[in-house]
């Protein structure tokens, strides 16, 4: 018999909308119509309309104007603790017949009437902000998280502030962070808008104190806090001093903070910051101090490079989160390249494609915005350099030895991005492709290479102030291929040079032999990145800590390769991301 029910069940079209039954032995089973509750929200509301079963009129009012609205108290009260509170406690709301809402749009009441009885509503840029502000004042997460989702999408550097001002008011706290994300995100448009200059200091010193913040450079925040002085002269000059304080001054570019302190016309009517900035300057000058990081997280970038042929792919690693990012390809394929950070953009330099059908030499200078997640070109350096080797000093990029063909360059040019043109410079002693360069007090040093015959032990420095090089202590160890191959194998052994006492002490030697790899300092350690060795393309990474002079492996790169462009420099935005070639014998192409 009751099988026989079940079936008569089965067969009734009445429950054409049951969900897949679960069976609980042969005496039951129970399933859930998944229309029901819907349903139950469209008769409540077809209640609603024909003011049936009603229990509560609520009186808006507004400006001397009131509009009547007979509900469900229930209704109000599941999607709304501050109803349910009303109606369920010992307010004297509880038991009325009459509730009177005041200081409310009626219109906009009605609109989350409405969303409780249908869960549908409709705002738009004229009502979203009154429609926000009685979501929060009646507690509908629902209704306040759709008004959110809508002015975020909507944001622009015209409106974010006044938005994120309304949002704190109001306690928003989801809108009010998404708006502040922007800022920092589009400072540099934001600060261009009308409603930047209507910011009190105290809200402008907050903004720009935030590490968040997103600029290529700092010099950014030091012009947006000169041009809000700027724009009213008289009553916010005596709030420069402050928001100097709060500018990262050691991270502005020396030459920056130099033209300033000749030019600009606010610190001309400010002694006491004019004093403030020169003594920074100084400090800076005689210590011969680099810039200092700019704001926010910085990521190793790893650009080209070669594995069976050259690749035109760009990655970026952020140790923080051990995480690589996909971002946009260069123009064309290049290893051999070398890589640098100047002023918040990453430039390529020199390198070649390797590819099956031809090999074509580099003079490109490649610059690659991370707020915008593209490459443009700069002007050309003066002669083709495969494996060249840059550093950057003073604002400039040089360009130091490489090859073309089978000549090897001792040559070395400087680029300036403000007249955007290469100019050589004094050349080095001997021949280099492949050495290692990189920049301390304001020196370019270089050691290492080869010239086409000869691997080098040998180092030199360059002084820009006088444009001459000048001869070091030697290396215990012939190094070329980025320090990594010495004519015969590839190594792991590191050396250090003492600046002051003019030697090389040995370190801790590498996990891994590796020649042609990319080489950056993060947060104080030095990291190499793939390469090549007598196994292959090594994909693997390791850092080196000084404290502790030991290596450690941290993580694989997307591809193992060798001659690739690597430099460190702030995360990008969101919203962006054949047959083997004969190698060089270190491995590098």
């Amino acid at each position: 018999m009751h099988c026989q029910r079940k079936k008569r069940l089965a067969r009734n079209s009445d429950f054409s909308a049951i969900a897949v039954p679960s069976m609980h032995g042969s005496g039951y089973f129970d399933y859930t119509v998944e229309t029901h509750a819907p349903k139950a929200l469209e008769v409540m509301e077809e209640f609603r309309r024909h003011e049936m079963l009603c229990d509560l009129v609520l009186h808006v009012t507004y400006k001397e104007r009131t509009v009547d609205y007979k509900v469900h108290r229930v209704v109000l009260a599941s999607c709304s603790p501050y109803f349910r509170a009303m109606f369920t406690s010992s307010f004297k709301e509880c038991h009325a017949s009459e509730v009177t809402l005041r200081d409310v749009c009626p219109q906009v009441v009605g609109r989350l009437i409405d969303f409780a009885y249908t869960s549908h509503i409709t705002v738009g840029e004229s009502s979203v902000l009154h429609v926000l502000l009685a979501a929060m004042r009646y507690q509908m997460e629902d209704v306040a998280k759709a008004c959110c989702d809508f002015l975020t999408k909507h944001l622009e550097p015209a409106n974010v502030i006044g938005i994120a001002r309304f949002a704190e008011e109001i306690s928003c706290k989801e809108l009010h962070q998404r708006s502040r994300e922007y800022i920092n995100t589009h400072f540099n448009e934001v600060i261009k808008e009308e409603e930047f200059f209507s910011l009190s200091h105290c809200q402008l010193l907050e903004l720009i104190s935030q590490d968040s913040l997103k600029v290529l450079c700092e010099s950014e925040v030091y012009k947006a806090c000169t041009d809000w002085v700027r724009s009213d002269m008289e009553g916010r000059a005596q709030y420069l001093h402050a928001l100097l304080n709060a500018v990262h001054i050691y991270a502005l570019p020396p030459k920056f903070l130099k033209n300033q302190l000749l030019s600009c016309p606010i610190l001309s009517k400010a002694n006491s910051c004019k004093d403030f900035l020169s003594k920074i300057f100084q400090d800076m000058t005689l210590r011969k101090l680099p810039p200092a990081p700019n704001r926010g997280t910085q990521l190793i970038y790893v650009a080209g490079g070669y594995q069976q042929h050259s690749l035109d792919s760009m990655e970026a690693y952020d140790p923080r989160r051990n995480v690589w990012l996909k971002l946009a390809d260069m123009g064309s394929a290049c290893s051999g390249l070398a890589a640098c950070a100047l002023f918040g953009l990453l430039y390529t330099v020199g390198g070649r494609n390797m590819s099956l059908q031809n090999i074509t030499e580099s003079s490109a200078l490649c610059c690659y915005n991370p707020m915008t997640n593209q490459w443009s070109q700069r002007a050309s350096l003066s002669i083709p350099r495969n494996r060249v080797g840059v550093g950057v000093v003073d604002g400039c990029i040089y360009a130091v030895g490489g090859s073309q063909g089978s000549t090897h360059h001792n040559t070395v040019e400087r680029w300036d991005p403000e007249s955007n043109r290469w100019s050589f410079v004094c050349p080095m002693s001997v021949a280099r492709l492949g050495a290692g360069v990189t920049v301390c007090g304001g020196v370019l040093y270089v050691v290492g290479g080869y010239d086409g015959q000869n691997r080098w032990n040998t180092a030199e420095k360059y002084q820009p102030d006088t444009n001459t090089w000048q001869q070091l202590a030697p290396m215990s160890t012939i190094r070329s291929g980025l320090g990594g191959y010495d004519g015969r194998s590839q190594l792991c052994s590191v050396e250090r040079y003492n600046i002051a006492r003019n030697q090389w002490e040995p370190r801790a030697s590498m996990q891994h032999c590796r020649s042609a790899h990319g080489v950056a300092v993060h947060h104080g350690c030095i990291f190499v990145l793939g390469g090549f060795n007598q196994h292959g393309f090594l994909s693997s990474v390791e850092y080196y800590c000084p404290d502790r002079n030991e290596w450690t492996w941290v993580t694989d790169m997307p591809v193992g390769c060798s001659g690739m462009g690597v430099a460190v420099t702030m995360e990008p935005c969101p919203g962006s991301l054949p047959e083997q070639q004969e190698e060089d014998e270190d491995g590098a192409t």
